[in-house]
C-alpha cells in the first residue's frame, strides 16, 4: 500500500517538476532576450552575439566574420509590409556606403525559402541575405518584430538599433554616418 501511495505522489510530481523546468527555461531565453535591448538603454555596447546564418546565396555568414567592418544588420521577413518600404532605402545604404568598408546584412526570419527569394528579387537587394527560418536568430538578438536593424560597430559591438521600422533617409543618414564615424552610440 505504501508504495502505491508513492508512486501515485511520485506520478504527480513529475508532471509539476516538468512545468517548473519549461517555464524557468523559457524565463531564461526571456532574460537572453532582453539583455541586448536594455544594455542598449543602459548606454552600453553589447557584444553581438556570434551567429552564423545560412546564406540565402552562397556560403553560410557568421557575423563573427565580419569583425573590421561597420555592419548594418537587418530582421525583415518577405510577408512584412513595412520591410517593403524599408527594402529600397537598405539597397541605398549599401550602394552608398559598401565601398567604404560598410556590411548591410538582411536575416529573413520566420519565412519560407521561395518568398523570401521572391522579396530579393523584387526590391533588387545585392547586399547579403542569410535565413533564420525559425526565429532562434532573432530571439537571441531581443528582436521585437521585423523590421529591426542593429548597428555593429567593427569591433563587434552593437551600438544602435532602429527597433522597428525606418523609413527616413535622414536617420538612415546619421545612423550609417555615426557607425563610420566610430562613435560610441549610434541615434
Amino acid at each position: 500500500m505504501a508504495r502505491k501511495g508513492w508512486l501515485t505522489w511520485a506520478g504527480l510530481l513529475v508532471p509539476v517538476l516538468i512545468l517548473l523546468g519549461l517555464f524557468a527555461a523559457g524565463t531564461a531565453r526571456h532574460q537572453q532576450t532582453l539583455r541586448i535591448g536594455e544594455a542598449l538603454a543602459r548606454g552600453e555596447r553589447p557584444e553581438a552575439p556570434a551567429v552564423t546564418l545560412p546564406a540565402l546565396t552562397g556560403p553560410p555568414v557568421a557575423l563573427a566574420g565580419l569583425r573590421g567592418h561597420p555592419v548594418v544588420l537587418n530582421f525583415w521577413a518577405s510577408w512584412c509590409v513595412p520591410c517593403r518600404e524599408e527594402a529600397p532605402l537598405l539597397e541605398q545604404v549599401w550602394q552608398t556606403y559598401h565601398g567604404r568598408g560598410l556590411i548591410v546584412l538582411g536575416v529573413d526570419t520566420q519565412d519560407l525559402e521561395a518568398p523570401a527569394r521572391a522579396f530579393l528579387e523584387r526590391y533588387a537587394i545585392t547586399y547579403p541575405n542569410g535565413r533564420d527560418p525559425d526565429g532562434r536568430v532573432s530571439r537571441v538578438f531581443g528582436t521585437t518584430g521585423v523590421p529591426e536593424t542593429f548597428f555593429i560597430s567593427a569591433d563587434g559591438r552593437i551600438v544602435g538599433r532602429f527597433p522597428g521600422e525606418q523609413v527616413d533617409p535622414a536617420a538612415w543618414q546619421a545612423a550609417v554616418s555615426a557607425l563610420l564615424a566610430g562613435r560610441a552610440h549610434v541615434p
